[in-house]
C-alpha cells in the first residue's frame, strides 16, 4: 500500500480510503439500499482493511443515522486496531433527528454531532471532520468559527469539506486565513471517469490551495463496476438496481464500460479494477474512497493499485470521457495563448 501526504499537513494517508456507507442499513430507508452489514461482516472486513495497510477510514454520522458509527467504533475495538495507526474521517450537516437544531452546520449542531459521533466511534479525537454540503442558513464565517473552537478544543484534530462549489471553498479559505483560524485541508467530491465535473474548477482551485482530493464514488455507484452494459444488468441486486445514484450521462457511460472492459481483459483484471485505476492515476488525487460488501469486493479493490495505466490505456478512455469545455475555461485557455 502506498501513502500519500494530505496537502502540506505532514500527515500521511494510504492510496485507498475505507468507506463504511454499507454499515448498517436496517429500517434506514435509503440507506438499507445500499449495505446491510452487521458487526460480525463489519469486523471481517475491517479485519482485512486494516492487515491490507489502509489507514484512512471514512464515515458520516447520517449513514444509517448513527449505525455505521457505531459498528464502526466496535469494529475497530474487536479487531484491535491501534488508535494511533489509524485516521479516522466522519462528517457532520445532515438530519440526526427530528427537532429544528438537528441538521445543518450551526455552532449548536456541529458541536453536538461531534460529541456524539465521538461517544458511537469510542474515541476522544475524530481526526478529520468534514462538513458534509452546504449549509444556505449558516455564513461561513460562523461555520469558520465554530470548526476552527472544535479544533482548538482537541476533540478534531482536521477539518474538510464535502459537495461545496469552488468559490465557497476557496471564500473559506480565506476567511480562515485572515482569522487566524485552522482551515481546510481536503476536499471530498464524487469524481469517476463517467462523471469528471471537478476538473473544471474544483481541482484547479484544490492544485492552488493545496488541498487533498479524497474521491467518492469512484465506479459512479457501480455502473463502471461492468455489471451494466446497454444489453442489461448482470446484477439483479447490485446497488444501481435498488439506489439509481449518482446520477450520471449513462450513453457515455456504456461507452466508458465498453473501452474499459477492453482494457481490463488485456490487463487480465476486471473492468471495476480499470476503473478505480483511472481516477488514481489522476492529477490531485491523493487518496480514492472505496467501499464493499464482501471480503472479496474488498480485496479486488485494493488489488486495482497494482495497476499501471499505459499512455494508450489512459489515451483510449479519454476519448470516450471527454470533459466538455465550459465557459469561461474555454476563453480562459484560448486568451491564455499568449503566454505560452
Amino acid at each position: 500500500m502506498k501513502y500519500n501526504y494530505i496537502g502540506d499537513t505532514g500527515l500521511k494517508v494510504s492510496e485507498l480510503c475505507f468507506g463504511t456507507m454499507t454499515f448498517g442499513g436496517q429500517d434506514a430507508g435509503m440507506w438499507s439500499k445500499i449495505g446491510q452489514l452487521q458487526q460480525k461482516e463489519v469486523n471481517e472486513i475491517l479485519g482485512a482493511v486494516i492487515e491490507s495497510g489502509i489507514n484512512f477510514i471514512d464515515t458520516a454520522n447520517v449513514y444509517s443515522f448513527g449505525q455505521s458509527e457505531q459498528l464502526l467504533g466496535q469494529g475497530l475495538k474487536d479487531v484491535g486496531a491501534k488508535r494511533d495507526e489509524v485516521v479516522l474521517a466522519t462528517k457532520v450537516l445532515g438530519p440526526m433527528g427530528s427537532q429544528p437544531n438537528n441538521v445543518g452546520l450551526s455552532r449548536y449542531h456541529i458541536f453536538n454531532s461531534v460529541e456524539a459521533s465521538l461517544k458511537r466511534l469510542q474515541v476522544d479525537h475524530i481526526d478529520l471532520l468534514y462538513v458534509h454540503g452546504v449549509d444556505p442558513r449558516t455564513s461561513i464565517e460562523e461555520i469558520l468559527r465554530s470548526l476552527n473552537d472544535v479544533v482548538d478544543s482537541g476533540k478534531v484534530r482536521y477539518i474538510a469539506i464535502c459537495n461545496w462549489p469552488a468559490w465557497m471553498v476557496a471564500k473559506a479559505q480565506a476567511v480562515a486565513y485572515y482569522n487566524g483560524w485552522h482551515k481546510f485541508i481536503g476536499l471530498q467530491y464524487h469524481y469517476s471517469a463517467a462523471t469528471r465535473d471537478i476538473e473544471h474548477e474544483l481541482v484547479p482551485m484544490a492544485t492552488d490551495h493545496k488541498l487533498a482530493i479524497f474521491p467518492w464514488s469512484p465506479l459512479a455507484g457501480g455502473f463502471l463496476s461492468g455489471k451494466y452494459t446497454r444489453e442489461g444488468s448482470s446484477d439483479a441486486n447490485g446497488r444501481r438496481a435498488n439506489f439509481d445514484f449518482p446520477p450520471l450521462d449513462k450513453e457515455k457511460a456504456y461507452d466508458l464500460v465498453e473501452v474499459m472492459g477492453g482494457i481490463a481483459k488485456a490487463h487480465g483484471v476486471t473492468t471495476a479494477q480499470i476503473a478505480l485505476a483511472w481516477v488514481r492515476h489522476q492529477p490531485g488525487v491523493t487518496s480514492t474512497i472505496i467501499g464493499a460488501k464482501t471480503p472479496d469486493q474488498l480485496k479486488a479493490n485494493i488489488d486495482s493499485t497494482e495497476i499501471v495505466l499505459t499512455a494508450d490505456d489512459l489515451a483510449k478512455i479519454e476519448k470516450v470521457s471527454p470533459l466538455a469545455s465550459q465557459y469561461p475555461g474555454w476563453m480562459v485557455e484560448r486568451q491564455g495563448e499568449y503566454r505560452k
